[in-house]
């Protein structure tokens, strides 16, 4: 059992970008900046306390035109510096506002990324959504890449009125990446196969059929356990790191959005149903079984 944990915590080892492709710091003015973006209006830098104890780096992206605030956890080898040409083109495409967050030990964030801390992570990033934003859970969809799949299913399954959640080239758990195992055991880590089952929103699953670290299989369960099942996105051909060049991806993304906005103005559905791209309800349907992380 010592030997499985130890090659899950090496497998699934944290790889922030060394060094770091960004830094923060304080204009003349005392406000915040951050480095490798060129100065942007409707983008605020942010500083956060978390319950670890450590100091993360969150960038809003504001849309002047936001119906909802995507609340976006990156994968495992990536920092803020490598996300922000996406994140300006998620704003413009979905427009949505963009939360995102460096976790402790990566980018210009404090302390030692773990398990736990991008929980306490996580929470930080929505209580300043919160309080310094006032955005309500029913205007919030969180969104999760890979590992970041861990922190966002976290959050969902404690936050009952969300909007939707994402689940990007997302993992069942540590160990599932390594073993095809049926129980989940204690020394575990990010075990979304039990957290999905708490979700009560919308999920959207969006998996690359040829994900070489993480297997298709794990996309297919987590959309099977969904309570709330929006329409999945199976990218033929798509890996683990290279979803958002598919013309599809966005294409899919917007639909779900527009599909969050009509339900949005409608009674909550029954759980237990599939939602569809044009916002309408079919009935489950079922598939099965399971595979690791990254980002370019």
């Amino acid at each position: 059992m010592g030997n499985v944990t130890a090659g899950v915590a090496a497998k699934f080892a944290f790889f922030p970008p060394d060094p770091p492709t960004y830094d923060v710091y304080k204009d003349e003015g005392g406000k915040l900046v951050f480095s490798s973006v060129t100065a942007d209006k409707n983008m605020e830098v942010h500083l956060l306390d978390t319950k670890g104890g450590n100091k993360i780096v969150a960038t809003f992206w504001r849309h002047p035109l936001a119906r909802f605030t995507l609340l976006y956890s990156h994968g495992n080898a990536a920092d803020l510096g490598q996300m922000h040409e996406l994140f300006i083109e998620l704003r413009s495409h979905l427009r949505v506002n963009i939360m995102s967050y460096d976790y402790s030990g990566y980018g210009a964030s404090t302390g030692k990324p773990s398990e736990f801390n991008t929980y306490y992570d996580i929470e930080a990033v929505y209580n300043c959504l919160k309080n310094e934003y006032e955005i309500r859970q029913e205007d919030l969809i969180v969104y999760g890449q890979s590992v970041g799949s861990g922190p966002t299913l976290h959050l969902a399954s404690r936050l009952k009125k969300l909007r939707a959640v994402v689940l990007h080239s997302a993992i069942l758990s540590g160990i599932r990446v390594l073993y095809p195992v049926k129980l989940t055991f204690w020394f575990d880590i990010f075990k979304n196969i039990d957290k999905i089952r708490h979700v009560s929103s919308p999920v959207l699953v969006i998996h690359g059929t040829e994900d070489e670290i993480v297997d298709l299989s794990h996309g297919k369960r987590l959309w099977e356990l969904s309570k709330e099942k929006y329409d999945p996105l199976w990218v033929k051909g798509g890996g683990h790191c290279n979803l958002e060049t598919y013309p599809e991806y966005i294409k899919h993304l917007r639909k779900f959005i527009n599909a969050m906005e009509k339900l949005s103005l409608t009674k909550p559905q029954q759980s237990k149903k599939q939602l569809t791209s044009d916002g309408s309800i079919t009935e489950n349907i079922n598939i099965q079984k399971l595979r690791m992380m990254c980002r370019k």
